[in-house]
């Protein structure tokens, strides 16, 4: 079942839990010094009332984009300097080996001339060479961290307005998205919300790759496949935009987790990455390797491609960026379990993506009692982590926003995931820590069983469930034990393992 679950991450991970966060009353924690001040947000029947505040569009003409000082240098992992050998296992293809090595297939058929690549033999060996860059790092900054993921500043766009006034065909389109038909702009903002990406550097890319933001009449294939992935499965606005999400997502948790030193371009070509650039940086030159051979990936990630495009449609992301955007210094405010105090749920799945596959490891899962297995109806509660806000609580999600501004944006929000629409809080609520928001279920994403998915944000980004800053709720510390999913939570007396199913192990209450 772990294994499955692992394979269901791509679009969202299978089971889920909860945390708490208690803010300090009226205070503002995203906000700088150096930053402009939060929007103001009014608390009515309806939910949260925000007045987006629409920035300058465009610069002067010549004016001189100034060039953003480098990040310190970090140490990045090292190529495999040596070729090695491969012996041939049941189910091997060519293509796929050549994948888990990040290496092109006919990289790998240099090296191996002899070999038939329509048949493969289980125990035949093959020759896998050492990487060797094609080309130089590219050092151009092109976005600061804070205009990649959904933060403070993207609040500052008001996206029926603006893509409005632009009058490409994004401003006529509409289509489907989670069971429901949709403008283009609250398709723009439903994946911004969802992946926690920056919905003016989505315009951008969309700008970039198929004119839908300014152009009326794209070219029919990209009315179909807008960012120009063209897969059978991505076939539309919302699929395009969760897949480019998605990626973006990769490069930048990859970068900040140092799990990342190169990239592989469409043509085989690989590329080192820049130890002086920045995360957002280097998450749209990841997603850019997934479309692009060298030569046009090498101008895309130039002043010249994807930030000059930025820059024409809104301003220098750098003139919006929020530094740091997370600070050094942050805690996690008190969080408790998320169900009813007495009741022993299953911790079903330790630290896994936040959020598709591409995010950070920010969610853990619990798993109602009961006997039954995969998707069942459960009477058990969930239960809020801490006070705050509900800001979203539609197709099995439920967003908390715990300095109660009303903004997905800022500060401490919580993603409870998999919650079932019958008792489900409505948006606009107010709860206190253990108030009851909903039954766990298999609803919203994809999941394989009834449970409850946990996570967190702060100012838009996804905050690992492990290492310097760890999950606790009731106590109870969240830590990873080996690949994702696996993990413990552990107390002053006890640890709990991570189990996809009811085990001795893996029950915990408050």
């Amino acid at each position: 079942m772990k294994a499955f679950a692992r394979l269901c991450a791509v679009i969202l991970a299978l089971t889920a839990l909860s945390g708490c966060v208690q803010p300090a009353p009226n205070t503002r924690p995203w906000l700088l010094e150096s930053t402009p001040s939060a929007m103001p947000a009014a608390l009515t029947e309806n939910g949260p009332v925000v007045t987006p505040v629409v920035l300058p569009t465009e610069h002067p003409a010549g004016y001189v984009y100034p060039t953003p000082t480098p990040d310190a240098p970090r140490d990045l992992p090292q190529l495999r300097s040596n070729s090695e050998q491969y012996v041939v296992q049941a189910g091997d293809y060519l293509t796929l080996i050549a994948q888990h090595y990040n290496l092109d297939v006919n990289t790998l058929l240099l090296a191996n001339p002899n070999i038939n690549p329509n048949w493969l033999e289980i125990g035949q060996v093959l020759t896998i060479p050492a990487p060797a860059p094609s080309a130089s790092p590219s050092s151009f900054k092109i976005i600061p961290d804070s205009e990649l993921v959904y933060g403070p500043m993207s609040t500052t766009i008001d996206l029926d307005s603006f893509i409005s006034k632009k009058g490409g065909y994004l401003s006529r389109y509409s289509g489907e998205a989670n069971g429901h038909t949709l403008s283009g702009a609250e398709i723009v903002q439903l994946v911004s919300a969802e992946y926690s990406v920056n919905p003016r550097l989505l315009l951008a890319l969309l700008e970039w790759r198929s004119g839908w933001v300014t152009q009326d009449n794209p070219a029919q294939t990209y009315r179909d496949y807008p960012m120009g992935y063209i897969e059978a499965s991505h076939k539309n606005l919302y699929r395009q935009l969760s897949w480019t999400a998605n990626q973006l997502n990769h490069g930048y948790y990859a970068w900040k987790n140092y799990a990342i030193s190169y990239i592989l371009c469409t043509d085989g070509s690989l590329v080192m990455l820049a130890p002086t650039v920045n995360a957002g940086t280097v998450g749209v030159q990841y997603l850019l390797s997934t479309l692009l051979n060298l030569a046009d990936w090498q101008q895309a990630v130039s002043d010249n491609g994807v930030f000059s495009v930025y820059s024409s449609l809104f301003i220098n992301p750098f003139d919006l960026a929020i530094e740091p955007l997370v600070p050094t210094n942050l805690q996690q405010p008190q969080l408790q379990l998320p169900f009813e105090a007495g009741v022993s749920w299953s911790f079903t799945g330790g630290p896994h993506a936040g959020w598709g596959d591409g995010s950070a490891w920010a969610a853990i899962d619990f798993a109602p009692p009961g006997t039954a297995y995969g998707c069942f109806t459960s009477n058990e509660w969930v239960t809020a982590a801490a006070d705050g806000l509900i800001i979203r609580s539609k197709d099995g999600e439920v967003v908390q926003d715990l300095n109660g501004d009303g903004l997905e944006a800022t500060g401490w929000t919580l993603l409870y995931m998999h919650i079932e629409s019958r008792d489900r809080v409505s948006a606009g609520t107010y709860v206190k820590a253990g108030d009851r928001i909903g039954h766990a279920s298999c609803e919203g994403g994809v999941s394989n069983g009834t449970h409850v998915h946990i996570a967190r944000r702060y100012n838009g980004e996804w905050i690992p469930a492990y290492g310097s800053l760890p999950f606790v709720l009731s106590g109870w510390q969240a830590a990873l034990t080996g690949s994702e999913y696996e993990g413990t939570l552990t107390s002053s007396y006890d640890t709990v393992y991570s189990w996809d199913g009811r085990t001795d192990d893996n029950q915990i209450a408050r």
